[in-house]
């Protein structure tokens, strides 16, 4: 331990945006950190995602209006949700936890404790982007399309109720040619839309790579192909060892391996489970640029300006986070998705990917210190570990080095 009694190293486990973003917080305060993971940077849930930087948007999935979707769900191999038929008890369990948790008042609590994450998140970018980090974050507002102005009334009561829990979002509703002018791949399907101002987007896959850039430049080590076996008691620290005999010492270990955080969690008395909400993309070509992101939510389909294309992500999958891709999903969203745009070319499709996204049964991810000394974990953050990964590394880096939880994290207690 350092001179004042805080952690000199740390070893974060996990090198995706929140593992990347905890280890350059914790340099901002002098701490020597080694970031390890067993395949390698941005290869789980942080390189495909659809990019978006949305407090507009980043609202916990128990909203009840969920359950009621997905019991409606469960026999349609085309839905968005998809649970496929699974004995595995350990599913059924989360699932019914998480049914337990689709009220008013659990999803509210989970809406007031994300409101600190959601009022900093793009704030936290900003300090990435000032202090090295080179990928940029785009200004854009997002534009959610319906078929009719009847489907748009669940995403304004929702817009509503996060705006009375006192985090501000402006909106704007369209119709017809109105519309249209707004975003030319909208075809004329489309009839009235939601656009939400003052969002971002990134590409997610540059903008890890180049924040594991900015953290090595300053002095970090990453690691990959270490694939942590345990983490042990040591003199003078913590080991963390690998299957092939390797290890790590630090004062400290943070674990940030996304839906596979239950894991080593569990050791350290992380009870709440974590499960992977598996998401789809793949990139296409368009007629026309591309402005800036369309969502659709009736079929759960996000849409981004990727590399010149069109990044199309969706589905929520509840499948075990290191099974193959499932075509048929693909095959799912190009269905869902291709009535309400235009000008798209389906068939030139590249880049499809699966990735794990880590679920919580309540809503609220787990950040912060364990039951075992000099153990954390940051996780469960669900569809927005990309929108509040930063903000997670500034927050758990302050808990960290000072010994102190933020009054933010305290809905987020890992042992909860």
């Amino acid at each position: 331990m350092g001179i004042d009694g805080g952690p000199r190293s740390a070893v974060v486990i996990g090198a995706g945006v929140v593992g990347l973003s905890t280890a350059w917080f914790l340099q901002e305060r002098g701490v020597d950190v080694t970031v390890v993971d067993r395949d390698g940077v941005a290869a789980g849930a942080s390189w495909g995602n659809a990019g978006w930087l949305s407090p507009g948007l980043a609202i916990p999935l128990n909203e009840p209006g969920v359950l009621r979707y997905g019991l409606r769900s469960l026999l349609d191999r085309n839905a968005p949700l998809h649970v496929p038929a699974t004995p595995d008890p350990g599913l059924w369990s989360f699932l019914a936890r998480f049914a337990a948790n689709c009220t008013w008042k659990s999803w509210g609590r989970a809406v007031q404790a994300n409101l600190p994450f959601n009022e900093e998140c793009l704030e936290a970018f900003d300090v990435l982007t000032a202090g090295g980090v080179e990928a940029p974050t785009v200004e854009a507002p997002i534009m959610a399309a319906f078929e009719n102005p009847r489907q748009a009334v669940g995403l304004l009561h929702e817009l509503q109720r996060i705006n009375r829990s006192g985090l501000r979002i402006d909106y704007s509703a369209f119709e017809g040619e109105d519309l249209h002018k707004q975003a030319p791949q909208l075809s004329l399907s489309a009839k009235a839309g939601i656009r939400l101002d003052g969002q971002r987007y990134v590409d997610p896959g540059r903008f890890t790579r180049s924040l594991a850039g900015a953290v090595t430049a300053r002095g970090g080590t990453i690691r990959s192909g270490f694939l942590v076996t345990g983490v042990d008691n040591g003199s003078g620290g913590l080991v963390v060892r690998s299957g092939d005999g390797d290890s790590v010492r630090a004062d400290v270990v943070v674990l940030a391996t996304g839906a596979w955080l239950n894991g080593l969690g569990r050791e350290w008395g992380v009870r709440v489970p974590v499960r992977a909400g598996r998401g789809y993309s793949f990139t296409v070509p368009t007629e026309e640029p591309v402005s800036g992101p369309i969502y659709l939510p009736a079929v759960r389909v996000a849409c981004t300006p990727y590399q010149g294309k069109l990044r199309v992500a969706g589905t929520m999958e509840f499948r075990d986070a290191d099974a193959p891709l499932h075509s048929g999903r693909v095959d799912a969203i190009i269905r869902s998705a291709r009535k309400l745009l235009t000008g798209v070319s389906w068939a030139e499709r590249t880049d499809t990917w699966v990735g794990p996204r880590p679920v919580t049964p309540d809503g609220r991810p787990l950040i912060g210190a364990t039951n075992a000394p000099g153990r954390f974990v940051a996780g469960g953050h669900g569809m927005w570990g990309l929108t509040h990964g930063p903000v997670t590394g500034r927050m758990l880096a302050e808990q960290i080095t000072t010994g102190r939880q933020p009054a933010a994290l305290r809905d987020f207690d890992p042992v909860r």
